[in-house]
């Protein structure tokens, strides 16, 4: 009885969980570029800040003082392992002396992003636009939203609508990071 589970000299097999980079596609890069008529918080402005959250990650820029209309320009970097998640961007007033206040939020997919990424490019001028998004309800876009190839890569400009708040606009970009080791995008 060779077969028989009390003779067999097989060890027993241990299953490890996958690695993060055996989950992860990649990174996504967000430059936080600007704030467009940022609410007022504060007496007569604001000391705005974004956050960005993809699934339970979360960067944040710094605080741009006494301006609603701030400029940023700071990027953003979030692993990827499912791309049907929303990104989440929360802009907040800093105060010192009180919790700070909520000054608008949005959401954005990247599943749409992603899918062009995947496509052979190279071959492409740059500045050729691979597909439009426009505004709708289902989306936080306040002007069409258009990826295009440029300079060698995807990107994607966006111009945010703040939900949850009277006004303000935040304008980002989105690039992609390929990471050698992760599972890619496929």
């Amino acid at each position: 009885m060779e077969n028989s589970p009390q003779s067999s000299s097989s060890k027993p097999t241990l299953t490890s969980a996958p690695s993060l980079m055996e989950t992860m596609m990649g990174l996504l890069r967000i430059r936080v570029k600007r704030g467009v008529n940022l609410a007022v918080r504060d007496v007569h402005s604001s000391d705005p800040y974004v956050v960005v959250k993809l699934g339970d990650q979360k960067m944040k820029t710094r605080v741009v003082k006494k301006d609603v209309n701030p400029e940023w320009n700071e990027d953003l970097t979030l692993s990827v392992s499912d791309a049907s998640l929303k990104v989440k961007l929360t802009v907040y007033d800093h105060d010192i002396f009180s919790k700070d206040d909520n000054m608008g939020d949005a959401e954005f997919e990247i599943q749409t992003f992603i899918d062009s990424l995947k496509m052979n490019l190279d071959e492409l001028p740059s500045g050729t636009i691979i597909t439009r998004i426009q505004p709708c309800r289902s989306n936080c876009l306040a002007e069409e939203s258009c990826v295009m190839w440029s300079g060698g890569r995807v990107i994607q400009d966006m111009c945010l609508r703040l939900r949850n708040v009277e006004c303000g606009e935040v304008e980002i970009e989105l690039q992609w990071i390929d990471l050698p080791g992760s599972r890619g995008l496929y």
